[in-house]
């Protein structure tokens, strides 16, 4: 056994204290530098440094020209997805779309929203000719840029988001467009049976 352990136990109480203490004053009066603070360790003078050249911050790289601006490589609007459209992405597409769209463009597309009852000014509706011959990249374009009386939605809806509300616009327009033919076979024989 240690000669000096009995003098450890009697003061290492105190020795804590003295550290926690040196240490709280040297944070008090370290080096923390504010923003736009001027500090001599720098040559330039100022506290706030610019980020190294070429660094992208994190979650800004956005490699994808198809998915982050709706264009084709060539610069053109999308006429195609970024990826492929299944229930999943229409259901997350129809959630956004009843927050964040359809108090202007209406449930149904066709631009009578509770905003236009009260005023606001009437959208295209989604179901014009126009809109629906329309590429995809054409409305990621104005969800993310705005148009008109819209505004930017870039920074309310995720991008992911952004597509997924353009695949339940599609489902819309193709919902008010639909023919007996696009009717599976046995659904169709089920609405028979109904009409009977």
């Amino acid at each position: 056994m240690s000669p000096y352990l009995p003098i450890l136990r009697v003061f290492s109480p105190a020795l804590a204290i003295a550290c926690l203490l040196a240490a709280c004053d040297n944070l008090a009066k370290g080096t923390k530098l504010k923003p736009l603070q001027e500090s001599e360790y720098f040559a330039d003078g100022n506290s706030s440094r610019l980020p190294p050249p070429h660094s992208i911050a994190r979650g800004h790289l956005q490699i994808d020209s198809l998915l982050y601006s709706g264009r084709d490589p060539d610069g053109k609007l999308a006429t195609q997805f970024p990826w492929p459209i299944d229930e999943t992405v229409l259901a997350r597409g129809k959630q956004r779309y009843e927050i964040v769209c359809a108090s202007c463009h209406g449930p149904d597309g066709y631009g009578q929203g509770i905003i236009v009852r009260r005023g606001f000014p009437q959208p295209p509706s989604y179901h014009d000719e126009a809109m629906r011959k329309a590429p995809v990249g054409h409305f990621f374009d104005v969800i993310t840029n705005g148009y008109g009386a819209m505004y930017p939605y870039a920074s309310i809806l995720e991008v992911n988001d952004r597509w997924a509300i353009i695949a339940y616009i599609r489902a819309l327009q193709r919902s008010q467009q639909a023919s007996k033919a696009d009717v599976p076979p046995t659904v169709l024989a089920d609405l028979e049976k109904e009409a009977e």
